[in-house]
């Protein structure tokens, strides 16, 4: 019998997005995929991650306008023959922003559209609908409004939706990008027992590396449009990955200073006796400084409520001036919610929330905008101007601001230099998160909140975000932070507010947060991978 051909097949593949002499997106690519049980895509932010998707399941060339050259097959046939259509069923993609994919009027509708287009039975039907939704997590969401959900909510939708379809292959997007880190441990076992029975295969594209490459058996890098690196995550990550924008696994960057060959990828794994304390110290964060300067944020009993449903309940706390808090908690929590409160974007029900010693609800969401500035999970809801210049640009403008250094100063540290005068829209979801968060620093507000600002994005933005944050606050601003990602908060964030059941749970340190795994399981979080092994090193020391 002769061999099957692999399922996914790019050859001399190139493609370069819209019209002109833009930069080639991907170039010269030559991969065979949909056979791996489960390979990873990593890179960095705009490196072609998304693009080189989409032209595995006919999204290029037949919705986005580009020039493609080379050719993709798929199941033998060319795309450039195959529509969308063709392939919804083999093929099943979870877009980065998942919100671009729902359209239905409940969640169980949304994960019945696809198998209607099947032709399948209402008992087949009504039975992949709860085997999907149970499988993530999401039997209690099934009869909402998908569009009422939380970021991390729709994402499990999505994947729920596109799961139950049984695709010949799945891709996922930065599927852990808006999860909590329970959400994101219960989507990581549901994807292992996805690969380990098959026959669906996995292509995951992420930047949280510790979350996939100890699943993954292949990982292949991007960088610039061209494939740099392909093999196993263990080799691979024993290289160094930098130069490409990866954050190495910490469990990886302590195997190679430790000289454990081959690296292993969970910090569980690691030996810690002897000498390891000392010569891994340098790895783990230092807790940031805590500010103490006067209030300018003050929440007082703060109730709200979504669609006539509560979602907030006497939540109080006050943010300092030099002051670096992340507001961390479950999906669906309200972190979004109390975040829009902060800018007069949503009002109390009761209570009162104090910006610079103003109430919200007596001051314009536009005369707050000089004090606050706020960054949306979803960046594209933030856009509305031509080039990423002008949107940067609106902020200073409209408060009659002279920026222009600052404004240099911010592309250069946030890699938009070159994108300036590009369309917002066009950009990736890396980029446009980096656009969003340039444009609510450029008026250098007292206070800033931030709504997942990591979320989809690599090492340099990251690094570059971080110093930036500490900077201002060193200046005597005040930063909040909506995020799960707690190892960034962990290392930015010397306090952390813990929002549980629409009130706040817990307010302090973020050792002593992590240090109460009851906490943590009520309010859908997990240790860092720098506390556990922190936790270890201490144990053994003390043995």
């Amino acid at each position: 019998m002769r061999p099957q051909p692999p399922f996914i097949q790019a050859a001399k593949l190139g493609f370069t997005y819209g019209r002109g002499s833009l930069r080639p997106v991907l170039s010269d690519i030559d991969l065979q995929a949909g056979d791996d049980r489960y390979l990873l895509i990593g890179g960095a932010s705009g490196s072609g991650k998304s693009t080189l998707c989409r032209t595995f399941n006919s999204l290029i060339p037949h919705f986005y306008n580009g020039r493609l050259t080379g050719r993709v097959l798929v199941g033998g046939m060319d795309t450039r023959t195959l529509s969308v259509g063709d392939l919804f069923d083999r093929v099943g993609m979870v877009f980065q922003n998942p919100e671009a994919q729902l359209f239905n009027s409940t969640v169980a509708r949304e994960i019945a559209f696809g198998l209607e287009s099947l032709g399948l039975a209402r008992s087949e039907i009504r039975r992949r609908i709860g085997e999907a939704a149970a499988a993530v997590g999401i039997e209690d969401l099934l009869e909402r409004f998908p569009h009422d959900l939380s970021g991390g909510e729709q994402h499990l939708t999505a994947v729920a939706a596109i799961l139950a379809l049984r695709p010949r292959v799945m891709i996922l997007d930065e599927p852990f990008a808006s999860l909590d880190p329970l959400a994101t441990a219960r989507l990581r076992r549901v994807l292992a027992e996805i690969g380990a029975r098959g026959p669906t295969r996995l292509i995951v594209c992420e930047h949280r590396l510790a979350l996939t490459a100890p699943d993954a058996d292949r990982m292949i890098v991007l960088h610039g449009g061209r494939i740099v690196a392909d093999g196993a995550p263990v080799a691979v990550l024993a290289g160094d990955v930098r130069p490409w924008a990866l954050e190495q696994p910490l469990a990886a960057a302590a195997s190679l200073r430790l000289g454990l060959r081959p690296v292993v990828l969970d910090v569980g794994d690691l030996p810690v006796g002897g000498d390891s304390r000392e010569r891994l110290a340098d790895l783990l964060p230092s807790p940031p400084l805590a500010g103490n300067g006067d209030v300018l944020l003050s929440v007082e009993n703060l109730c709200a409520h979504y669609r006539q449903r509560p979602v907030l309940r006497d939540v109080s706390f006050a943010l300092r001036r030099g002051e670096i808090a992340a507001l961390v908690g479950a999906n669906g929590s309200g972190k979004t919610t109390l975040a829009r409160h902060i800018n007069g974007l949503a009002r109390p029900v009761a209570g009162r929330v104090l910006v610079c010693g103003r109430d919200t609800r007596r001051v314009s969401t536009s005369a707050l905008a000089a004090n606050v500035g706020l960054v949306f999970q979803n960046p594209d809801s933030q856009f509305f101007k031509l080039t990423v210049a002008e949107e940067i640009r609106v902020g200073p403008r409209a408060l009659g601001i002279e920026a222009e250094d600052w404004i240099a100063l911010l592309a250069r540290k946030l890699g938009l230099t070159a994108l300036m005068q590009r369309a917002p829209f066009r950009l990736s979801g890396g980029e446009k998160k980096r656009v969003a968060v340039a444009a609510a620093l450029a008026v250098r507000p007292e206070l800033l909140v931030f709504d997942e600002p990591t979320a989809g994005q690599d090492l340099f933005f990251r690094q570059a975000l971080g110093d930036l944050l500490l900077g201002l606050a060193e200046e005597g601003r005040a930063v909040l932070m909506v995020t799960h990602d707690l190892g960034f908060a962990e290392r930015c964030a010397s306090r952390w507010l813990v929002l549980g059941n629409g009130t706040i749970a817990a307010d302090g340190a973020p050792a002593r947060i992590m240090a109460d795994a009851g906490l943590l399981r009520r309010c859908g979080l997990m240790p860092t991978d720098a506390f556990r092994l922190r936790t270890r090193l201490e144990a053994a020391s003390h043995a």
